[in-house]
């Protein structure tokens, strides 16, 4: 046998669907050609002569998958931490130029070589904590020379890897400065989009469906826009207002519905009837210093895969850390640690349309995190604490250690 062999591990622990995972005790996994060969007992790979190494007690998951980043941007927006500490509301802030406009005044002055050395330092933090795959969005440009660079640098960044990284044109995040929402719903859709899907710097577009940002007709026109390219759509909705949109996503058969904190029953029954997957983003509602969370635990029962993401960005969810979005799900949105292990690896990978990872079943992608831990429910039980002790990406092993 060839390849790579972690042995040495209390659990090997994998999705086993509908939020349960298949625990495997005192195992070793055999990786080979960059897929998953095999997962069992230590014995059965006596006569492996291939790289081995040990994870020395601890466990083995899937690599996480992060499924919604915003992760090039210029600037910080620490100031507004202050803001919101005296009481203003995201809205009021974005009502006195800060939010979403603030970063692109910032992001616009940023050069292709860097965002990606942005890019690339922010990639290895995320990795470091077990994200082995990520979705990055654009719309700190909302012009075309921005947008076409940051995609470029995602692009530059995914070829470089070695975590893979999937690009979305978020054309509809704000309105720029100087145009009406009108003009630029149709600049966006219409000459900006085209320009980014025939230069093949997008796989899915993305909208900001909220009061005082786009609607429901912005959203149908980008998401008529994007079917010409055959790109996957994900849609912001529900945030501050349950406005219908998680019905909003089925009927413009999204991939995923974003944020979800005020989708009620009828939204959950909605999703429930599609192939939506909902992408709950945690982290946004704690840096808000809001309350309200997503209902997990009503769209689970109602069937739906649900998914779990950093939404990393600087103004709502300055986080890469998967494991703590994990540890906020267990305990705001009443999802069990092995709940939260599936948003966050097979259900991750589902809302970005990646069928070969996620689990570690013979034949998916060899994509691994491995936790100084001596059963997978520690990884959520922590926090502002690092159990990541490295990761495989394609069968090839990066360890903190080197």
């Amino acid at each position: 046998m060839s390849g790579l062999l972690v042995r040495d591990c209390a659990q090997i622990v994998t999705p086993d669907g509908a939020g349960k995972v298949l625990v495997h005790e005192d195992a070793a996994i055999l990786c080979e050609d960059g897929r998953i060969a095999a997962v069992g007992e230590p014995g059965r790979f006596a006569g492996h002569k291939g790289e081995t190494i040990s994870i020395h007690g601890g466990v083995a998951t899937p690599g996480l998958v992060d499924s919604h980043t915003h992760l090039i941007f210029g600037g910080n927006r620490a100031n507004e931490l202050e803001l919101r500490a005296q009481g203003a509301t995201y809205q009021d802030v974005a009502a006195a130029g800060g939010g979403i406009k603030s970063t692109v005044a910032s992001t616009r002055g940023l050069t292709l070589d860097h965002m990606v050395q942005i890019g690339r330092t922010r990639v290895r933090v995320a990795m470091a904590m077990g994200t082995t795959t990520m979705e990055a969005k654009s719309g700190y440009g909302l012009d075309l020379e921005t947008e076409a660079r940051t995609l470029q640098a995602y692009r530059a960044l995914s070829a470089e890897g070695p975590v893979e990284i999937r690009a979305t044109y978020l054309g509809l995040h704000a309105v720029p400065e100087g145009i009406g929402k009108a003009e630029y719903v149709a600049e966006a859709c219409d000459r900006i989009l085209p320009e980014l899907a025939n230069r093949g710097l997008v796989d899915a577009v993305d909208a900001f469906v909220e009061v005082g940002y786009f609607d429901e007709a912005d959203a149908k026109r980008l998401a008529t826009a994007a079917e010409q390219y055959r790109l996957a759509l994900h849609l912001h909705v529900d945030q501050f207002h349950d406005a219908g949109g998680a019905a909003l996503a089925r009927v413009l058969g999204a991939t995923s519905a974003d944020h979800l904190e005020h989708t009620g029953a009828a939204g959950i029954e909605a999703m429930a009837e599609s192939e939506v997957v909902p992408v709950l983003v945690p982290g946004s509602v704690v840096g808000l210093g809001l309350h309200r969370f997503p209902d997990a635990h009503a769209m689970l029962r109602a069937g739906l895969p649900v998914a779990l993401a950093t939404d990393f960005n600087p103004g709502s969810s300055p986080t890469l850390s998967l494991p703590l979005v994990m540890a906020l799900a267990c305990r705001y949105m009443s999802m069990t640690p092995a709940e939260a292990l599936c948003a966050t690896t097979a259900n991750a990978a589902r809302a970005l349309r990646l069928g070969d990872r996620g689990s570690l079943k013979p034949g998916m992608r060899a994509d691994l995190a491995l936790w100084s831990a001596s059963d997978y429910r520690e990884i959520a039980t922590y926090f502002g604490i690092n159990l990541c002790s490295g990761t495989v990406i394609e069968g090839t092993p990066y360890l903190a250690s080197q």
